[in-house]
């Protein structure tokens, strides 16, 4: 008992010690350690890569990548085609590519350049903006959940609610203030354009899902994940589903990214341009498990440069949002019933928070 109650409080000291000093992972890169600190060491279960045996069945088991046809479609075919594809694709991967998405490329690449820009300049312009109350307009931060999780993740991350009310912009840093603008006006013209085709994949009319705010809110983390000197015994981000109806995620070209489809990892090979698209919970809540919410994960970083990411989650999430959601009328039946109960975004994102990524579904505190 005594021992137990010494391990837990050194780890509660060393996760103070590195929380207090502000820098994030990207500090202990700095300071040239060669060890990880034991607070990001995972179990070895977490760690595990199951991987298919067959190559025929890791070829088959691809994520599907989607022309949106630069969001306009000439014909009926071509838009069907689009829109069968995203319905299989989310319904037996709760993820898929989009190329030729209407964002253009130069956008895509000035958006990494300003997070890589944000977390690579000095130590001192960083700490400024360093919190954990994610009340604030702009928050970065290392591991949301540092005290909550089994073990903390090689990774800092910037976030920030560019919509419904979009922060002034001297909340934001000078380095990516006004390419976080741009980009995240193109995501929501993106994610609406998204939500009508998958509102007609559900047999639905185009503007159903965005007629239910599902498009409303849009949260941004821009994520870093710095060289890791001993990969093996640490992750990037441990493995979770996403809090939010859909996710438009901008990678760069450092692997790292897996989704798990029955039982095995895949990885999710980057595609030039093309940006991944992902079914979240309350998607999956909505629907009633027709579109799914796949758990996935990031591998520690063995590049020798900082792989970026810029994740933007359509939620409202902590923000005051009454509408109540649950499954679409619809979509339930006598023979299919409704398999969750009613909820706000704002109850679905407190419960995240407070539980973290502690590798179970949210979706299940929700379960009738």
């Amino acid at each position: 008992m005594e021992t137990t109650k010494i391990a837990s409080f050194d780890r509660i000291s060393e996760l103070k010690a590195f929380d207090e000093t502000k820098t994030g992972v990207k500090g202990l890169v700095d300071a040239g350690i060669s060890q990880i600190p034991r607070i990001f060491h995972h179990s070895s279960a977490d760690l595990a890569n199951p991987k298919p045996l067959s190559s025929d069945l890791l070829h088959l088991n691809t994520i599907p990548t989607i022309d949106l046809r630069g969001r306009n479609f000439n014909d009926t075919v071509t838009r069907k085609k689009a829109i069968q594809g995203i319905k299989d694709a989310s319904e037996k991967w709760g993820f898929f590519q989009v190329i030729n998405h209407g964002v253009s490329l130069d956008l895509l690449e000035k958006m990494k350049d300003g997070v890589r820009g944000f977390h690579e300049q000095s130590p001192g312009v960083r700490k400024q903006f360093y919190s954990r109350d994610f009340r604030r307009e702009f928050v970065y931060t290392s591991n949301f959940d540092l005290y909550t999780s089994p073990a903390a993740s090689w990774r800092d991350t910037f976030s920030c609610y560019m919509a419904p009310n979009p922060p002034k912009p001297h909340d934001l840093p000078p380095i990516c203030r006004d390419v976080m603008i741009e980009y995240s006006i193109q995501a929501m013209n993106l994610g609406e354009v998204l939500f009508e085709l998958l509102s007609e994949a559900l047999g639905l009319s185009p503007n159903h899902l965005n007629d239910m705010d599902c498009s409303k809110g849009l949260r941004m983390l821009c994520h870093y994940y710095p060289p890791c000197p001993e990969p093996d015994l640490t992750i990037g981000a441990s493995k979770h589903s996403d809090s939010s109806f859909l996710t438009v995620l901008l990678p760069d070209q450092i692997e790292g990214l897996q989704v798990l489809r029955d039982g095995f990892w895949f990885d999710v090979p980057p595609v030039p341009g093309a940006l991944i698209i992902n079914v979240g919970d309350l998607l999956q809540l909505i629907t009633n498990d027709k579109f799914i919410s796949s758990e996935h994960r990031v591998l520690a970083n063995r590049a020798t440069e900082a792989r970026v990411s810029v994740a933007c989650f359509f939620t409202t999430g902590i923000r005051p949002n009454p509408r109540m959601y649950g499954p679409m009328r619809e979509l339930v039946s006598e023979d299919n019933p409704a398999k969750y109960r009613e909820i706000t975004v704002k109850e679905f994102a407190a419960h995240r928070s407070s539980k973290g990524l502690d590798g179970t579904s949210d979706l299940l505190h929700f379960k009738i």
